[in-house]
């Protein structure tokens, strides 16, 4: 990541595993009574680490927040974001970035999040034309292949 996007940093900046565990703990501790709070800690930390599956947890935590805390909405909008940013959901990342924006233009979290979600679907998307392309041309030469050793025959 950039020096050009402080903003966005939490991208790429996990909890050490005893600062995530101390969170653990905590949301075990609650059992089926976990506090809203405690839940979105929780799920903050899971969004900031490098794991998959952790990432994917905090997405759903963060989810179940914005379905049924409708106080709490915009401050999950930026870590469903960056959530389905870091599990390559760019769709849904952009989705809940442009919802945070219309509420909050100004945030910089967010317009660099934006910007991260943009190059990153603009790599991506070049990746996958020269893939598509390289199939096309590989396609070709074995097809021009079979035709030149059909004609021999």
């Amino acid at each position: 990541m950039g020096d050009h996007l402080p903003y966005a940093a939490d991208a790429e900046s996990p909890l050490k595993p005893s600062e995530l565990q101390v969170l653990r703990a905590q949301y075990e501790k609650e059992g089926e009574f976990v506090g809203v709070q405690t839940k979105f800690n929780y799920a903050w930390g899971l969004i900031k680490s490098n794991a998959r599956v952790e990432q994917q947890e905090g997405v759903r935590l963060l989810a179940d927040i914005f379905r049924t805390a409708p106080e709490r909405r915009r401050e999950c909008l930026y870590y469903l974001a960056l959530g389905n940013f870091k599990l390559g959901n760019y769709a849904e990342a952009r989705r809940y970035n442009d919802l945070l924006l219309d509420k909050e233009p100004g945030n910089l979290q967010a317009e660099s999040l934006r910007t991260l979600i943009d190059d990153r679907v603009s790599k991506e998307g070049l990746m996958g034309v020269a893939i598509v392309g390289g199939i096309a041309v590989a396609a070709g030469i074995v097809g021009g292949l079979l035709m030149k050793n059909s004609r021999r025959r």
